[in-house]
């Protein structure tokens, strides 16, 4: 590990005890302009999870007190009742298609996160995935915090254990096989961070208005690289938040992201065009193993900063 990354490791790398909940609310009061918090929860079908992810953030960074100003739901296109679960639960619920009409929507994470710029007003927005299972508030608060009480840090990233089943720390499989030799190899200054492709982290609104979101699944790695090179290493953090539970996808839904990691980094290596956007993978059918074609992510969405709806709402 670069000597410059142990430095960072030591300096940038918190637990969400370390700021507590009261000392964070008095942060804010000190600078109120430039504190407001948006909470996004990009949902597709997790009618089973969101209620309570919702609810939690609700009653403790809300109601209990004054964290987070505005909790907002980005249905991705449910055929369950995840947009209704998450507005009984107290989340403003917004349709993915009904934000910038003008540009029809494809689907994916990124698409989702870029898009919740557009609908959300905070200085700082602290993303959390929508399938987490016996959430923890400390997602939020400890992520937000080094951005309330720090103004050299501009982007904070979660850190947990993620069990798989009943091993411990055998999650996150894409990132172990694909994301972190990726990093380790081409962007050594990122592999202190823990879960780089985890979907807890928050960043201030100036940061993300500045950068391109690919729309599906590589999201998270060229967010954390781009910012890199944005801002710098020590504009970065991350906070150990405990244990995060969620769905697991199986080995196909993993190869296609894992692909989509890996396309991701090779065009913020060559920022050139992919040789063949497609993986190949295999399901056995009654005649033997069938070949099954997909799609590798290509598309990317500019920075939202050029756009033009969003720069008219800025200024208004």
């Amino acid at each position: 590990m670069l000597e410059e990354v142990e430095s960072w490791l030591s300096r940038r790398s918190w637990s969400a005890s370390d700021r507590p909940l009261d000392h964070l609310v008095a942060a804010r009061t000190k600078d109120p302009h430039r504190s407001r918090v948006s909470v996004v929860l990009p949902a597709l079908n997790e009618e089973a999870t969101v209620g309570e992810i919702v609810a939690e953030i609700r009653r403790e960074l809300i109601e209990k007190v004054p964290l987070v100003d505005e909790l907002v739901v980005i249905d991705s296109g449910s055929t369950d009742a995840t947009g209704e679960v998450a507005r009984r639960a107290g989340a403003r619920v917004v349709h993915r298609d009904a934000i910038l009409p003008r540009m029809p929507t494809v689907p994916g994470k990124g698409e989702v996160l870029w898009r919740s710029l557009l609908v959300t007003s905070g200085d700082i927005v602290c993303f959390v995935d929508a399938d987490l299972k016996d959430f923890s508030a400390d997602f939020v608060s400890g992520t937000v915090g080094p951005l309330l009480t720090d103004p050299s840090v501009h982007f904070v990233k979660a850190m947990y254990d993620r069990p798989l089943g009943e091993a411990t720390g055998q999650g996150g499989r894409v990132t172990e096989l694909v994301a972190r030799p990726l990093l380790n190899l081409h962007w050594p200054a990122l592999a202190g961070f823990v879960q780089p492709l985890g979907g807890e982290y928050a960043v201030r609104r100036s940061l993300l208005e500045q950068l391109p979101f690919p729309v599906g699944y590589g999201v998270e790695l060229a967010l954390l690289v781009d910012a890199l090179h944005t801002v710098g290493l020590d504009a970065l953090a991350q906070v150990d938040v405990g244990v995060r539970k969620h769905r697991h996808q199986d080995g196909q839904a993993l190869g296609r992201m894992a692909a989509t990691i890996y396309r991701t980094a090779q065009l913020r290596l060559s920022r050139g065009p992919l040789v063949r956007p497609e993986i190949t993978q295999f399901e056995r059918g009654p005649g033997g193993f069938v070949p099954r074609t997909h799609a590798v992510d290509t598309e990317e969405r500019p920075p939202m900063r050029e756009i033009t709806e969003y720069a008219a709402r800025q200024a208004a």
